[in-house]
């Protein structure tokens, strides 16, 4: 439901419903309760509950010692769900709840954390828990069974409720990031189960509340020590359902940011669970089709890892050349665009290790023929055509003037393509402008010039794209300055293989040529009888 909302539960009448702070189905573990954090004489009772929204005073207007008892009051007013999906219900305590929120927010703001009792940071964390924790609805892809679409080309899923989650994240954020925040106490309530229902959300449609929980899960596990080995796990699982099982998360760019933060963290010597996690999971993320979305963090993820420990540049390209796509153009420049920011971390020895399967690789796309144009240019185009066409259709008189459009079009199309194609064979030939890789390219080109001396050959006989032709003929230029001698028996070796070649190819058309003569005599001899040609 893309534009909708998920149907309401029971719980969820026209009215707004109460959830008691005592009664909640929230799971907090309880390790200890202690006293006040700094000790002084406040009221800690816990309050009745409220059946309804009602206005409270604000926190100046109430002494001191009361204004523990009116943090819980305001916390129940917080704990009421409503109907966003109607603007005009409950409007007077939907602005009530919100205007509640933000004071929360300003109150945990200015350091009241540090004078609220445990009991009060524990039910902040189930009224956080009641409001953010909820079924998501299902998305566009998962109703019609499509394959999920690019986020650029259509307008994202915006929450109803976002009015007051903005208010309730922003209320979580400061909470954590609080300096006055006791990790010893907060701990006990922002647990592991608390963090897995976070992660749950990062499969949200909404990239607002995606962006807030990347904020937060960041700040929990900079300040929580003792939950970074669960973070890190759970996040593994999360990458290890979306690769071998679904191919479908929202939030997969999201959590490799954080992780790109955090491998920028990483010690050195690096320990093997995180050479692991590169292997089983970093890498086969290029696997899913939809890698065009998180694909710029995944690369600065990988990038990160072989800027920490060069020796793993031979591990990332192997697995790059293992996962290269075979049709997908719009990969293919992605894996080129990756592959020349990995080499360019990538010291001469670990080069050497890979050069002969990646350059082959590379020589495939010299000649690729593949190219991406954009796809809003396609969607203009495809909407023009068929506007015309009905037009046509609607006049035949106008069928004419069909044709002469037609042709203005695809003249459009041309123009507006030209600026907006992406070449496979003109990427990998970019990979010259870096001046490290040609670096390391010249070192070692008696390996490498063999290899895709044949594809830079090819390109400039055959290729239809001018700016290739243009590009390779730079190349082979300086090939030949490089190594003269190197060029030139490249060359002699092409054109004994091609002359060769071309032999095999007029002995293989004469022997048909034989074939074909004697079986139209055998036709004429035998006055139509069937016979088998024998070797």
């Amino acid at each position: 439901m893309k534009g909708g909302h998920k149907k309401p539960s029971k719980s969820e009448s026209n009215e707004p419903s109460s959830y008691g702070l005592g009664g909640s189905n929230v799971v907090v573990s309880h390790a200890s309760r202690g006293a006040l954090v700094p000790s002084s004489p406040v009221t800690t009772a816990t309050p009745p509950p409220i059946t309804s929204v009602t206005p409270l005073p604000l926190f100046r207007d109430v002494p001191v010692s009361e204004r523990q008892s009116l943090f819980l009051r305001k916390l129940q007013n917080c704990c009421f769900h409503f109907d966003f999906t109607d603007t005009t219900k409950n409007a007077r305590e939907k602005e009530i709840k919100r205007q509640t929120l933000l004071e929360l927010v300003d109150f945990i703001q200015s350091g009241a954390s540090k004078v609220i009792s445990e009991s009060c940071q524990e039910e902040m964390v189930k009224m956080v828990s009641l409001n953010l924790f909820r079924c998501l609805p299902p998305a566009s892809h998962e109703n019609t069974g499509q394959e999920p679409a690019d986020p650029e080309e259509e307008e994202p899923y915006l929450e109803p409720s976002w009015p007051h989650l903005q208010l309730v994240y922003e209320l979580l954020l400061r909470y954590v990031v609080s300096t006055d925040t006791d990790t010893k106490v907060a701990k006990r309530y922002i647990d592991h189960s608390f963090v897995l229902k976070l992660l749950d959300l990062f499969d949200s449609e909404d990239p607002r509340e995606r962006e807030y929980l990347k904020t937060i899960l960041h700040r929990i596990y900079g300040k929580f020590m003792v939950h970074r080995p669960f973070i890190r796990k759970a996040i593994n699982n999360i990458f290890y359902r979306f690769i071998y099982e679904t191919e479908r998360h929202g939030g997969i760019g999201e959590l490799l940011e954080i992780l790109g933060s955090i491998i920028n963290g990483f010690a050195l010597p690096m320990k093997e669970e995180h050479k692991l996690f590169l292997i089983r999971v970093l890498i086969p993320l290029h696997k899913p089709k939809p890698i065009a979305i998180y694909h710029h963090q995944l690369s600065y993820c990988i990038v990160q890892f072989v800027e920490k420990d060069y020796k793993l540049a031979d591990t990332v390209i192997r697995g790059l050349l293992k996962y290269w796509p075979v049709t997908n153009c719009t990969k293919e420049n992605l894996f080129l665009q990756e592959l020349e920011e990995v080499l360019e971390a990538t010291q001469p020895v670990e080069f050497q290790r890979c050069m002969v399967p990646l350059f082959q690789q590379i020589a495939r796309c010299l000649n690729s023929s593949h190219f991406q144009v954009s796809n809003r240019v396609i969607r203009i185009t495809l909407k023009l055509d068929i506007f015309l066409l009905l037009v046509s259709l609607a006049n035949y008189t106008s069928f004419l003037l069909y044709l002469c459009a037609i042709a203005q079009t695809l003249q459009f199309y041309a123009f507006i393509s030209h600026k907006n194609v992406i070449q496979v064979a003109e990427r990998a030939l970019f990979l010259w402008n870096n001046e490290h890789i040609v670096g390391l390219i010249a070192q070692n080109r008696s390996v490498i010039l063999p290899i895709i001396y044949p594809a830079l050959e090819k390109n400039v006989q055959s290729h239809w794209n001018q700016a290739v032709h243009g590009l390779t003929a730079n190349i082979k230029k300086m090939f030949m300055e490089m190594d003269p001698e190197l060029f030139e028996e490249c060359q002699r070796q092409y054109e004994e293989k091609q002359a060769k070649s071309k032999e095999v190819e007029e002995q293989r058309q004469f022997t048909w040529k034989r074939l074909a003569e004697a079986a139209a005599e055998r036709d004429g001899v035998g006055g139509g009888e069937d016979y088998m040609i024998t070797s």
